[in-house]
């Protein structure tokens, strides 16, 4: 009797390690931030048409190995559909950490101009930041 409940021990706790060692790592998403001080636009604005905007965005792998792949930047203008107006593959010490700064114009018409950012890591995690300009 007490081999068998032996047997079944081991069975179960070789079932437990394997059932986990099927879990899937989802990892951390990337680190993405603006840059804020002095020149930099960082939130939400309002500006006159054909301003000109400095946007520095900083980013950085959040888990050792998940190292960061790629850099987009997409504008959307009055609640249109999205394009990408910057988009980098990154490599060597940029995996590690990026950053960049980008100098944006307002357009020459009021409305709303939305802008986002985004970071992609070895794992294919997105993360994101974005600010809209209220052109006047």
């Amino acid at each position: 009797m007490k081999k068998s409940i032996s047997i079944l021990s081991v069975a179960a706790i070789a079932a437990v390690f394997f059932f986990s060692a099927c879990e899937k790592d989802e990892g951390n998403l990337p680190n993405i931030a603006f840059k804020t001080g002095g020149q930099y636009v960082s939130a939400n604005d309002s500006v006159q048409q054909g301003d000109t905007v400095i946007v520095g965005i900083k980013a950085s792998k959040a888990e050792e190995k998940d190292v960061l792949k790629s850099f987009d930047g997409s504008s959307s203008f009055d609640n249109a559909a999205s394009t990408s107006f910057v988009s980098e593959s990154l490599s060597g010490g940029n995996q590690d950490n990026f950053e960049k700064d980008m100098v944006l114009i307002a357009r020459k018409q009021a409305g709303k101009e939305q802008y986002t950012f985004t970071v992609v890591n070895k794992d294919g995690l997105k993360n994101a930041v974005s600010l809209t300009l209220f052109v006047k």
